[in-house]
């Protein structure tokens, strides 16, 4: 097959393919997927890259990075997600040539014992956020905040969902659907994502002239939102749900870990997705979802651009350590109503 037809049937042109197969990293990703799909289609594999003409990727440093995890416990298992979106990264992707290192710490109090050790070039920060002192120590080694839960005092740069869209998607999202009042529920009403989030889904509600109700749990200061045990307050929850007057038909549930408890609550009661109530969560887990008693609206924070992003931003400040000035980037999620895989 020859590099031209693969870009007609790619819709591309042939010296797209010709920098999919030497240098990936200057393709779009789009154009890139399409551009492998016809090649596996059609079997094709490209020359040995000395036989190749015109220019070629040239690989770049690989740099010793660390995720550190503040406020949680080591080894716990639920925290490998970040691992495995890298893995998925670096498999499509050869400028991610990334040795990754996980650290803990208990507290926001202290750095990881084995933070020296590891000797990384840069840290990517999840979790709480870490003391004064203990920022001051990492002066040194190029960070990036990573998620959420930064305060607005947070110095240093970061890379976050836009929580904010989060909350007016859900609002626009119940009252195209014809609702007229509508609710947000949630547990951790501290959690600095959640606040976000309930905020700007109230105030998009009352400025399209809905009724909305408020149903929050009991707050958990200094709790890590890492560590959190699965709650026990859902009955209570869906009890001051159904007491609320006019009935909210509209519900929206800005994290998902608790929304299998909750709907089964809710089933319980009487209440029937599609006849009672009409649901939009504000995260979109794989695991947790497909594990539902049906299937409602989602907002996908998009955790795989999220990841890219922390990723080459970190990559970048190792690169540019002198420039100054706090640099923040924000990753708009995306409403996912339908097909959900």
């Amino acid at each position: 097959m020859l590099i031209t037809e693969i870009a007609l049937k790619a819709r591309v042109s042939p010296a797209t393919v010709s920098r999919a197969i030497n240098q990936p990293q200057l393709v779009a990703a789009e154009s890139l997927a399409r551009i492998r799909a016809v090649m596996e289609q059609h079997n094709y594999v490209p020359a040995p890259l000395n036989r190749r003409r015109g220019p070629k990727a040239r690989l770049p440093e690989q740099r010793r990075i660390g995720v550190w995890f503040v406020g949680a416990r080591a080894n716990n298992p639920s925290l490998n997600w970040f691992q495995d979106q890298l893995l998925q990264v670096q498999s499509t992707d050869p400028r991610y040539r990334v040795d990754l290192r996980v650290l803990f710490s208990s507290t926001p109090d202290e750095l990881p014992r084995n933070l020296a050790s590891e000797r990384l070039d840069g840290v990517i920060i999840q979790g709480m956020e870490p003391s004064a002192e203990c920022l001051g120590k990492l002066r040194e080694i190029p960070h990036v905040w990573f998620m959420t839960r930064r305060s607005s005092t947070y110095p240093g740069d970061y890379v976050e969902p836009n929580n904010q869209e989060n909350g007016q998607i859900a609002a626009n999202y119940l009252f195209e659907r014809g609702h007229k009042c509508v609710s947000v529920i949630t547990t951790d009403p501290d959690y600095s994502a959640i606040v976000h989030r309930n905020r700007a889904f109230v105030e998009r509600a009352k400025e399209l002239g809905i009724s909305v109700h408020t149903v929050l749990g009991a707050a958990n200061p200094g709790v890590s939102y890492l560590e959190a045990a699965m709650n026990t307050e859902v009955d209570a929850l869906v009890k001051r749900l159904l007491d609320s007057s006019p009935r909210a038909t509209g519900l929206y549930i800005p994290v998902d870990h608790f929304c299998g408890t909750f709907f089964r609550s809710l089933r319980e009661a009487g209440r029937k997705a599609g006849r009672d109530f009409e649901a939009i969560l504000g995260n979109y887990n794989p695991v947790i979802y497909h594990n539902l008693d049906h299937s409602p609206a989602v907002i996908d924070i998009n955790l795989p651009l999220l990841v890219r992003k922390v990723v080459d931003h970190l990559l970048w400040r190792i690169e540019n350590p002198t420039i100054g000035g706090r640099i923040g980037i924000t990753i708009s999620p995306r409403l996912l109503t339908k097909n959900l895989s």
